[in-house]
């Protein structure tokens, strides 16, 4: 027996399975259905989007500015924190929690019953969707059509549109599941199921991020940006917000084929997952901020980041964003960054990443202490620190001797 909603606030994309879920929400609850779209930096994709949602049956469609929130408190953070997901830098992770908070904001305003998600019950999307919900409203009813409808497959998710006349941008043949926002765009699904097939990054319309690797300019590209506390602040000496230093950076690395990835991941659900994911901007961000820290951190401060940096990207991609642990281990990500100021250049070819030059204010780096050339480092010390360093090791050899003699 399903629960009475009469007013149900929809996370909607005017994707496959959003556009879908209107029509059969008013079908099988009987329910409004307002629909809230969060914009963060996916471009063409919210096009038209107010019109589909009302044609299908929404009573209504917030369309929510969040790009600039999203780079700032939820990209920034992660990249301080160095967090990569098996390599993942996150681009869909750190999203829901923000889309999340904002339409349970909504929903609260408009007295909703319930909120709906069209993230299927094999897929991490809703553990993230959901944890966030929970954070903020922890009584709501939380409706998850793909664990109770019949519908099996994409091409079953088609067939129910075709039926209701439910407009679609895609077709059967080019049906992936592709999630995008300024920080990156994925694909799942068709012909990268098998792990064998090569993904078709030359396939005309497949990339929409940049080109491959072999299309990219002969020629290199140099790019300098400029870090305050561990946050980009500006590309090639011209200050910029946040979402703006995404942008112009997914414009040059997307030209040179930088940021894609072609991974087997584990979801949090317990399978392993095929993935192609393009992070042009995102990638020479990472790089850049690795960069910098190289010489602006100290070796114990640098190893630690570096096993805090696994957590935390676990985290993010577990979808405890809003958790006591993630706020505590962003305020020693923090603490660490009070010294990376400065700026990185990066030489960007055919897909290469190129260092070509750091400078900061609080770099660590002696060039005298390091030279090969004469200086006030005396050599004579290293005697001792190395009898020091080995002496358990000496020791161990010299009594395991003692008792084979024995």
């Amino acid at each position: 027996m399903k629960k009475q909603v009469k007013k149900c606030v929809l996370a909607y994309s005017g994707g496959l399975d959003t556009s879908i879920i209107i029509p059969w929400l008013k079908e099988n609850y009987g329910c409004e259905v307002i629909a809230v779209s969060g914009n963060v930096g996916q471009g063409a994709e919210l096009d038209g989007l107010e019109e589909k949602a009302l044609r299908t049956g929404a009573s209504k469609l917030y369309i929510e500015d969040l790009t600039d929130e999203f780079v700032d408190e939820y990209i920034f953070p992660t990249l301080k924190a160095g967090a990569k997901y098996e390599h993942y830098l996150l681009g869909t992770s750190f999203a829901r929690p923000i889309i999340a908070k904002r339409i349970v904001e909504i929903a609260l305003k408009e007295g909703a019953d319930a909120i709906c998600h069209g993230c299927t019950g094999k897929g991490n999307d809703q553990v993230r969707f959901e944890l966030a919900i929970k954070a903020f409203a922890p009584q709501m009813t939380i409706i998850a059509p793909w664990r109770e409808w019949d519908i099996k497959s994409r091409n079953e998710e088609i067939d129910y549109a075709e039926a209701h006349n439910i407009p679609l941008k895609i077709n059967r043949e080019t049906n992936y599941s592709k999630d995008k926002n300024l920080w990156h765009l994925s694909h799942e699904g068709l012909d990268l199921e098998d792990p064998a097939n090569e993904p078709l990054y030359n396939k005309p319309g497949f990339l929409e991020l940049g080109v491959s690797p072999e299309n990219a300019p002969d020629v290199p590209s140099y790019v300098e940006i400029d870090f305050e506390k561990g946050v980009p602040v500006a590309v090639d000496g011209k200050k910029m917000k946040g979402s703006d230093i995404v942008a112009a950076l997914n414009d040059i690395g997307g030209a040179n084929g930088i940021g894609l990835l072609d991974i087997v991941e584990n979801r949090l659900v317990g399978m392993k997952s095929r993935g192609v994911y393009e992070t042009p901007g995102g990638t020479i961000l990472y790089h850049a901020h690795e960069v910098l820290e190289t010489i602006c951190l100290d070796k114990e401060t640098a190893h630690m980041k570096a096993q805090i940096a696994l957590k935390f990207a676990d985290l993010v991609y577990n979808g405890q964003w809003f958790t006591p642990l993630r706020e505590a281990l962003s305020a020693f990500v923090d603490s660490t960054q009070q010294t990376v100021t400065g700026r990185v250049r990066l030489k960007l070819y055919k897909g290469n990443i190129i260092n070509a030059g750091v400078w900061s204010d609080y770099s660590l780096y002696s060039e005298d202490l390091a030279s090969f050339n004469e200086s006030d480092y005396d050599q004579k010390d290293s005697a001792g620190f190395i009898n020091l360093y080995g002496l358990p090791i000496k020791v161990k050899a010299i009594l395991d001797s003692q008792r084979k003699e024995k």
